[in-house]
């Protein structure tokens, strides 16, 4: 069963499996260095749909139905769908539930929805609440743009610190242990869930959120690292969401300030890596989908191959809307941390 440790950590006693994923990215993402890790490239952004969001929740679906289907599993198969995107009432995750009819939860927090997909998942399935649990999340880099930044067609000019939305979705299915589908072999292991605390360090420039997320980036590893007694080196990479380039510096200078070391080679953030630099995305990708994409497709591969062994996946939130901006407020961020372990092989 699982239990809390220390301020903010819960350990996942039964240790629950990662046992299928799936990935889904545009052409744009399939063009960078990540684009062989994806299960599937997108010949069309709009799918054959009549708006950018149905094409978005047509992405979403398609890519749990896949993750189920790896593991010969259907969506009356899963105990619950914990689902969100960045579309206003997170649209996209109701849409795409009601087509799979999956019992679901809906869940918001910005672009670090994925890991709080796999805590929450990992929880329900450690506590046996659940048997097998499909997180899934996505963004898309058309939807965003109209819903939060200027419109396309006015031309804008984006600062260096700007971040590219990704058009992506990734599913994971969480498994209890006596529920692993018959003679699948699972990536990894959820071992631990540290729950993000909102942290605001009063910036309002929509086109910095390196700069709004980095400090809960630190704040929850620096409380994750104090809770479960481990230090940095114990985990072979420690990978953040979409910090991009500036956030990432910008998080290993908080950490350095707070007195937790941190082996910079160490740490591999989604976003500064889902992109080349020749692909003009300034700081790197954002958004749901980044994280979720690379997570379910180069992250949870390599687990597969046993390239990786114990990871921290922290993906990380700007927690923003149109309304907040408009009324100048400032942008909370949020970061939330799942360790992943492999146990076979």
């Amino acid at each position: 069963m699982s239990k809390r440790v220390g301020e903010g950590t819960v350990e996942l006693t039964s240790r629950p499996w990662a046992a299928a994923w799936s990935s889904t990215a545009g052409k744009k993402e399939h063009k960078g260095p990540l684009g062989g890790s994806f299960d599937f490239t997108l010949d069309d952004d709009l799918l054959g749909q009549k708006t950018w969001e149905l094409a978005e929740a047509a992405m979403l679906r398609d890519t749990a139905i896949r993750c189920l289907d790896k593991v010969g599993l259907k969506p009356e198969d899963a105990d619950v769908l914990l689902s969100g995107d960045l579309i206003n009432q997170i649209m996209a995750a109701h849409f795409c539930a009601r087509e799979l009819g999956i019992p679901m939860l809906g869940l918001y927090s910005a672009c670090s929805t994925m890991s709080e997909a796999l805590a929450v998942g990992g929880i329900l399935a450690d506590s046996g609440a659940v048997r097998r649990a499909v997180c899934a999340v996505s963004s898309h880099f058309s939807t965003a743009e109209r819903q939060y930044r200027t419109p396309l067609e006015q031309g804008g000019q984006r600062p260096a610190s700007a971040q590219w939305t990704v058009t992506g979705a990734g599913a994971t299915l969480v498994c209890g242990r006596d529920w692993l589908p018959e003679g699948v072999k699972p990536a990894a292991a959820l071992r631990y869930a540290t729950i993000g605390r909102v942290v605001d360090y009063a910036v309002r420039d929509m086109a910095n959120m390196g700069a709004v997320m980095a400090p809960a980036a630190a704040d929850t590893l620096a409380r994750h690292l104090l809770d479960v007694g481990r230090t940095a080196d114990d985990y072979d990479e420690i990978i953040t969401g979409d910090l991009g380039k500036v956030g990432r510096e910008l998080m290993l200078e908080l950490l350095k300030e707070k007195g937790v070391k941190v082996d910079p080679s160490r740490v591999w953030d989604c976003g500064a890596n889902i992109f080349s630099p020749e692909q003009d995305t300034h700081a790197g990708g954002s958004g749901c989908g980044c994280s979720a994409a690379v997570l379910n497709g180069y992250v949870l591969g390599r687990f597969a191959k046993g390239e990786v062994r114990r990871a921290a996946f922290m993906a990380t939130g700007a927690l923003l809307n149109a309304t907040s901006v408009l009324q100048g407020e400032t942008i909370p961020g949020v970061a939330h941390l799942v360790v992943l372990e492999r146990e076979r092989g």
